[in-house]
């Protein structure tokens, strides 16, 4: 992929990821890494103890110090987060970040291993998890996630706690897995003769991802049996956009649309569905957000289009004071009501389209407060195929309030019980199961009724507003 294009804004794919960053990598580990670093190769600094400077302009030209590749990768690091980078922690002090620089530059790096030591501490200073460098594996993991499109064979994976067995969650639908006959429920056993007990979810995902046309064998148990299933990979689409249309007892059809991440096919995926049930004559929507850990930034802004005629979704602010305030352009796909499903895992991308819909007094939203993130990075790809996505902006709902920490309240508040929650699968969802889904319902059904009684005649009634009509 050009760098050019990478050079988009996005938010973070998965927030839970952050979670995962502190466990990994201990944020005191790695500024002690980097100390390490910095002594090994001068003996007379230290990391800790930054003279001051008063210049503010980028670094002359040190050439010299820059020729090895493991040290251009450093330095292009260092000014990227120089020139652009956003502090929402209130660590970042360019004076101390001048002379990291030429502390950094100046000791010699055995290979990469070390020097992407060295970087992963020098942003590690920064205390902005966000603000994350990836190895060239990793980089390009990312760039797949958020493509929308994967390499493998089509089979989604979780972990039993007791257990320990990587389970089948089900085979998506016409991919290699799907076609293989591999069903729910099946545990995965062995990758390649590979033993999988044990074995994080990451991982057995690492081994079964591949390119197109390679092999994989996977060990399969079902019930008593063991099963041998061999498979070619091949692309995957990853479906960003499950839908139904539903329908009350009393005839009123809805539709339930559920965003399971902001990547490079959902604008087109949420497009085709909300034009099939207006096709088939919704009278409203529940739109379900709810774990929905975000993604990419211009994703939300189209798909908050969809819903919004008129409005701003979102204004961005740079570290400059530079605002960029984004609208609706009068092409909204349907006028009907929609209630909003959020939860604590509804993060960034899901919470500008739920902030754009509930401050625009477009639609109601229900669940639980959101989880709180309101920074933008940018992913920036480097000379040796690694890549750093930095935190360049944060955003601001529609009224300019900036939900960073804080997140979003529900207008009706609704949450899984502990005993609920313990027990509930993805397959609960939109069920009768799905408490928070019931109290969406309910409250779109009334929110739709209402509207009735606004637009229709009703014999006998003073209904005054359709008679002048």
């Amino acid at each position: 992929m050009d760098r050019c294009k990478l050079r988009y804004l996005f938010e973070l794919k998965e927030y839970n990821f952050i979670m995962h960053y502190f466990e990994k990598r201990n944020i005191a580990s790695l500024k002690l890494n980097l100390l390490r670093v910095l002594t090994s190769g001068i003996s007379s600094i230290s990391v800790l103890g930054f003279a001051s400077s008063s210049c503010y302009a980028l670094p002359i030209n040190t050439s010299s110090l820059v020729s090895e590749s493991p040290k251009e990768v450093i330095d292009q690091v260092w000014q990227i987060v120089y020139r652009d980078y956003l502090d929402s922690s209130g660590t970042y002090e360019p004076n101390e970040w001048l002379n990291l620089r030429s502390k950094l530059l100046g000791v010699k790096y055995a290979d990469t291993t070390d020097s992407y030591e060295a970087i992963r501490g020098m942003l590690a200073i920064l205390e902005d998890p966000y603000t994350r460098f990836m190895d060239p594996k990793e980089f390009k993991e990312m760039r797949i996630d958020t493509s929308g499109e994967l390499s493998g064979v089509g089979i989604q994976l979780s972990l039993d706690k007791k257990t320990n067995d990587l389970v089948v969650i089900s085979p998506i639908e016409g991919t290699p897995a799907f076609k293989a006959g591999i069903k729910p429920k099946d545990v995965i056993v062995s990758i390649d003769a590979q033993p999988t007990q044990g074995m994080s979810i990451d991982n057995a995902v690492k081994l079964i991802r591949g390119r197109k046309g390679t092999k994989v064998i996977l060990g399969v148990q079902r019930n008593d049996k063991l099963i041998k299933i061999h498979l070619v990979r091949d692309k995957i689409e990853i479906k960003a956009v499950d839908s139904q249309l539903n329908q009350t007892r009393s005839g009123i059809k809805f539709g339930y649309i559920r965003l399971k991440q902001f990547n490079a096919n959902s604008v087109r995926e949420m497009r085709n569905v909300i034009n099939n049930l207006e096709a088939k004559n919704a009278l409203g929507y529940i739109l379900d957000l709810r774990s929905n850990p975000g993604g990419l930034l211009e994703a939300s802004i189209e798909i908050a289009r969809f819903w919004l005629d008129k409005g701003v979704i979102v204004s961005t602010e740079t570290r400059d004071g530079i605002k960029d305030v984004r609208r609706a352009n009068g092409r909204a796909l349907t006028s009907r009501p929609v209630v909003v499903l959020v939860n604590s895992g509804s993060a960034s991308a899901s919470e500008i389209l739920s902030g754009a819909i509930q401050e625009n007094n477009r639609g109601i939203l229900v669940g639980e407060k959101t989880y709180g993130k309101g920074l933008v990075q940018s992913v920036r790809a480097l000379p040796d195929g690694s890549g750093l996505t930095v935190t360049i902006a944060k955003y601001l709902t529609p009224k300019g309030r900036d939900i960073h920490r804080h997140g979003i309240k529900p207008d009706i508040q609704s949450e899984l019980s502990e005993k609920n929650a313990m027990n509930f699968t993805i397959n609960d969802l939109a069920t009768a199961k799905d408490t928070q889904y019931i109290v969406a319902e309910t409250e779109l059904i009334r929110v739709i009724m209402r509207s009735q009684l606004n637009t229709t005649y009703q014999l006998n009634t003073s209904n005054i507003n359709f008679a002048l009509n």
